[in-house]
């Protein structure tokens, strides 16, 4: 039998601090492509559109695709925005008979009306298609799951991995699970259990860590009877809601009980090994000093800002690292990305190897992070930003800068570019003529995603807390609506 599915992927990770509002304009600029336009393009890739084509290649589905909207993260998601990309979904569940329902989702979005932007999608969407249809969501590892989310979608299943590589995988396994749904051979549903915190204690890295072992749990559970998917979700702590932080999912049929029992041994976990923090956040000073110590033997020392990553929502223009690597003198080096719109579109107007002094960064809100930096500097390359990635996690996909320009300041070549998207791929510093495995020094913005393509090239591998938007001291951030008592904000909380 030819079931007819729906597909669409709707992503958006929102930092409700962010003072950047997340617009139309932010999906066309990083990924926005309505029907079945160029979807050929997305097969084999690691994204959640790949693998709904892949289930409907190997399913035999009828499959209409809605739309592929993905914003890099950012703040809240405007009411037109939403309802754009909302009514595009909607348009096509309500244009015929849909038997399923699988849709590609992060979790952790935010609009301007709703602190639950999936849950939102979703209950519009049931309005459309009614309580019977199955409907299977993908979710981030970073999202903030709620209530809504679990009773309006019957199968959830979120990434395992951090990096995110899996992206593609865990849409086949949703896909998996709905293609037994519509036969009639299971009637799934999803469990939650949460936890009063804002995020795991390591953001949810599975290269290292307690995850590893839970995951591996999860994996064995998911061979027991009446079980389909287990998802351990790490939380966003950039999001000022409710249902803020981690949680467990199991999506199974039959008795309850044993499931919530496992589920909540996972949370258990979480909760009691909740101040057992993996990395070392250093200073501005203490990375730069680093850096100037570093001996280098044909590897370099890789910095991350943990703090300015785009990937968290943070502005990606923070000057504080960059400005401690200057005044040290560090050589050898690249820096990037360093989103300024207005000093990528200057040195547009000026030629390579022009030799030019401007304010560079700081120019969002240097509360966090540092103002604006001014520098002398050679122009050394132009480019309008697109490139094509070819590590684990963006491989195959196009990615974009926008406007962007390489300046020599000193002996470190800083990537200016007009779109904040973090760094996931050798090849954003490569398409713009810095070779990263050749520098002694190479100093990024990226939480953990940069992990997959650059830590293997590495010596060694710092994090940097420069007090960017997405800083490890909350102090600096006004939460006002999440529910409390919450972790870490009341440190002497109990269960």
């Amino acid at each position: 039998m030819t079931f007819n599915v729906l597909t669409a992927e709707f992503l958006h990770e929102t930092n409700t601090f962010s003072i950047r509002k997340t617009d139309l304009d932010a999906f066309r600029a990083y990924r926005y492509v309505i029907g079945h336009d160029q979807l050929e393009t997305f097969a084999g890739t690691n994204t959640g559109v790949a693998g709904c084509l892949e289930c409907a290649g190997t399913y035999g589905w009828s499959m209409t695709h809605a739309v592929t909207a993905h914003a890099g993260p950012s703040g809240l998601v405007t009411t037109e925005a939403f309802d754009t990309v909302a009514d595009l979904i909607l348009n096509a569940a309500a244009s015929r008979s849909f038997d399923g329902v699988l849709l590609p989702l992060h979790g952790a979005m935010v609009t301007e009306t709703s602190e639950d932007g999936e849950g939102e999608l979703l209950r519009r969407l049931r309005e459309v298609i009614g309580p019977d249809v199955p409907v299977a969501i993908t979710l981030d590892l970073h999202a903030n799951v709620t209530p809504a989310m679990c009773d309006l979608a019957d199968i959830i299943v979120s990434y395992k991995t951090y990096p995110h590589i899996d992206m593609r995988e865990v849409a086949v396994q949703a896909g998996g699970i709905l293609q037994r749904t519509m036969t009639g051979e299971i009637t799934p549903r999803t469990l939650r259990v949460d936890l009063p915190m804002l995020v795991e204690a390591n953001g949810g890295r599975t290269d290292v860590g307690p995850m590893i072992e839970r995951f591996d749990r999860a994996r064995i559970y998911e061979q027991e009877s009446d079980v389909f998917a287990v998802s351990i979700n790490a939380g966003f702590e950039g999001s000022d809601i409710t249902h803020v932080g981690p949680t467990v999912l199991i999506t199974c049929q039959g008795d309850a009980a044993p499931h919530l029992a496992f589920a909540q041994s996972i949370a258990d976990d979480m909760w009691d090994r909740r101040a057992d923090v993996l990395n070392t956040y250093y200073t501005v000073d203490q990375a730069a000093d680093r850096a100037v110590d570093f001996k280098h033997d044909g590897a370099p020392l890789i910095i991350a800002d943990y703090a300015d990553n785009p990937g968290g929502g943070g502005y990606g223009d923070s000057t504080d690292l960059l400005a401690a690597l200057l005044s040290r003198g560090v050589d050898n080096a690249c820096f990037g990305p360093l989103v300024d719109r207005e000093a990528a579109a200057y040195l547009h107007d000026q030629s390579i190897g022009d030799v030019v002094t401007l304010a560079i960064g700081g120019k969002t809100d240097p509360y966090f992070g540092g103002g604006p930096v001014t520098v002398t500097g050679a122009l050394r390359h132009l480019s309008d930003g697109v490139c094509t990635g070819d590590g684990p996690m963006k491989g195959g996909q196009e990615l974009n800068f926008g406007l962007t320009a390489v300046l020599r300041v000193q002996a470190m070549d800083i990537l200016i570019t007009s779109e904040a998207v973090q760094m996931y791929d050798q090849q954003q510093f490569r398409a713009f003529g810095i070779d990263p495995a050749a520098r002694r020094i190479v100093a990024l913005k990226s939480m953990q995603h940069f992990r997959a393509a650059f830590e293997p090239m590495a010596a060694a591998v710092i994090v940097c807390d420069s007090g960017a938007l997405c800083t490890t001291d909350l102090s600096k951030l006004p939460y006002n609506k999440v529910r409390r008592p919450l972790y870490p904000l009341d440190p002497d909380m109990a269960l």
